[in-house]
């Protein structure tokens, strides 16, 4: 679904993305190559905190673009289904 988002931001997330992707496949060739498992866990750490800056990206993406149009276009309905999705998220992520 396009959502009018600046497409250089959207390429500098799927770099940031395939980045995240590559140092994954790094840790598994460390586990593959039973590295000292503190070094794996330090790499885990690091991807952990990658995904965290990813997921802030696209959030900020979304409260401006999805969420902020909703508002704009003086929809309460379509305000109310963007913040519960939100909602939703953050929710399950704590499960």
């Amino acid at each position: 679904m396009n959502h009018d988002h600046d497409p250089a931001r959207r390429e500098a997330k799927v770099k940031r993305l395939n980045r995240i992707a590559g140092q994954v496949q790094g840790v598994a060739r460390m586990v593959a190559e039973d590295r000292y498992c503190m070094d794996v866990l330090t790499q885990v750490q690091a991807i952990k905190a990658a995904l965290a800056r990813a997921e802030a990206e696209i959030l900020r993406d979304h409260a401006a673009h999805c969420v902020r149009e909703a508002i704009k276009a003086g929809n309460a309905a379509a305000t109310q289904e963007k913040l519960d999705e939100l909602v939703d998220l953050f929710d399950r992520a704590r499960r």
